[in-house]
């Protein structure tokens, strides 16, 4: 107990000191793993690759859910076309021209290449959120790489499967592999969304329950998911992406608490996941392998990850300059190092040189790329002055449905000038601003307060008027400052 609060106070204090060169958590959580682990201070040593495989499952469950759950179906509408692309034909494209190239340049056998290109093939969604969390970033753009960081995920994980198949099953044919590819991912999406549209009527039946429990049924959710599918041989990671993704987009009680719980879940899972990855590590051994690792990174990112995007874009109206940034955040992350365990488990990987590939990889991609994008960003004039005068949707608990959500409004002084009474306000009908905030202090907002520039304003507002909120309170201000010159 007192090695695992060093190791996550270690981890904060680290968070603290680096927050603003964008290092990525979990590039943090994975150094942690290493500094506890066997080869730097012997803490901690641990080699059961088929524990952590297995725990490793779990927690990637629960990421790929939570991915789906948090995952906006409205977003797609600007991105559609490139999303779905990157996220499917994408991944198998990207691994493919990587390791035909790895084969040649390296000399490794073809299905061995593919495997562990087939492993690092996806981008990471925890890396991407986080390094673009807060960032007034082109809002195409973002929503393309963080929609694509979310949804890639599912594939890589059965094209990782499959790839092991072809290798484990020495008698199966080109038609049965391909069947079963195509079983894996139609039967995972069609599981997955069964058990969404069943949980989302329980949903409602249960309603009447204490909040706690919605919690509990979430997490018999994503497990039944998962194991349905691979009851029926098919892909229990994409099915429960897709459970996710279906309850996410549906009304259900409670429903910004559970992704409330979601958020802190997946960040929780990712950490402790990463720490214990980066104790079944051994960077000692890196000797062994750095010089292939650097060229696999070189080929992936330079060339395989850049080909891909500028043909999957081909038909879409995105600069050169984006199509650029755009591969340039294709950052490895969580699932690769997760999928690295698969091999290692089952004995494909007796002298861990594919797991140590695939850590260098991703540790080179956290610090290189992780570190760079915001930088690139500003370089390419792709961060944009966000727009203070839009409303932001805050969090209105509650298990029973409602049209009412809190939102809070900044009063730019680059759009508002002078003053106006909360009386002068005509908001619609059920509308109640709850609270002012100016300098650091809250102001009860009855009718003779001033509402001024910089002052921040919670407001209780049905969702279908909340872009009239803005536009009231700006026209308030007009009608006021023509009052007091005339």
């Amino acid at each position: 107990m007192i090695v695992a609060a060093l190791a996550l106070l270690a981890l904060v204090i680290m968070a603290s000191v680096f927050h603003k060169i964008n290092v990525p958590v979990i590039l943090m959580s994975l150094m942690i793993g290493i500094i506890f682990g066997s080869d730097v201070t012997g803490i901690i040593h641990l080699d059961d690759a088929v524990m952590v495989k297995e725990v490793a499952n779990v927690a990637l469950m629960l990421i790929l859910f939570i991915g789906g759950f948090s995952t906006k179906l409205a977003h797609f509408k600007l991105v559609m076309r490139p999303v779905a692309l990157l996220a499917t034909v994408g991944v198998i494209l990207t691994a493919l021209i990587t390791a035909l190239i790895f084969h040649w340049v390296v000399g490794w056998e073809f299905l061995t290449a593919m495997l562990i290109c087939s492993i690092i093939s996806s981008t990471d969604a925890a890396a991407v959120f986080s390094i673009l969390k807060g960032k007034s970033l082109e809002k195409r753009i973002k929503t393309l790489s963080e929609l694509e960081s979310v949804s890639n995920d599912p594939m890589a994980v059965v094209l990782t499967l499959f790839i092991i198949s072809l290798i484990t099953g020495a008698g199966m044919s080109t038609t049965q592999a391909f069947l079963l590819f195509l079983w894996k991912l139609v039967g995972g999406v069609g599981m997955g969304l069964a058990v969404g549209y069943l949980a989302v009527y329980v949903f409602h039946k249960i309603r009447h329950l204490e909040a706690e429990f919605f919690y509990i049924y979430m997490f018999s959710v994503v497990f039944l998911s998962y194991s349905l599918a691979e009851v029926i041989g098919a892909s229990g990671m994409l099915s429960s992406f897709f459970a996710g993704l279906y309850i996410g987009n549906k009304a259900i009680p409670y429903k910004k608490g559970l992704i409330a719980f979601s958020n802190i879940l997946s960040f929780v899972t990712n950490v402790a996941l990463f720490i214990l990855l980066g104790l079944l590590s051994f960077p000692r051994s890196f000797v062994n392998i750095w010089q292939q690792g650097l060229i696999l990174f070189a080929i992936i990112t330079l060339v395989g990850r850049p080909i891909t995007v500028f043909l999957l874009t081909l038909l879409d109206k995105l600069s050169l300059k984006e199509k650029v940034f755009l591969s340039a955040i294709g950052i490895r992350g969580a699932v690769p190092i997760v999928l690295a365990t698969y091999p290692l488990a089952l004995g494909l990987d007796p002298d861990h040189t594919i797991f140590n590939l695939v850590f260098f990889i991703v540790t080179l991609s956290m610090i290189l790329q992780g570190t760079s994008i915001v930088a690139l960003a500003k370089k390419f004039k792709l961060i944009v002055k966000e727009d203070t005068k839009a409303p932001r949707i805050l969090e209105l608990i509650t298990v029973q449905d409602t049209n009412y959500e809190i939102v809070e409004l900044y009063i730019d002084e680059e759009f508002y000038e002078g003053s106006c009474l909360v009386s002068d306000l005509k908001l619609p009908p059920g509308t109640l601003i709850t609270l002012i905030k100016r300098d650091g202090e809250i102001i009860a907002p009855s009718g003779s307060v001033e509402i001024r520039p910089r002052d921040t304003l919670t407001v209780l507002v049905d969702k279908h008027n909340i872009d009239m909120i803005p536009v009231e309170i700006l026209r308030s201000f007009v009608l006021k400052n023509i009052q007091e010159q005339e």
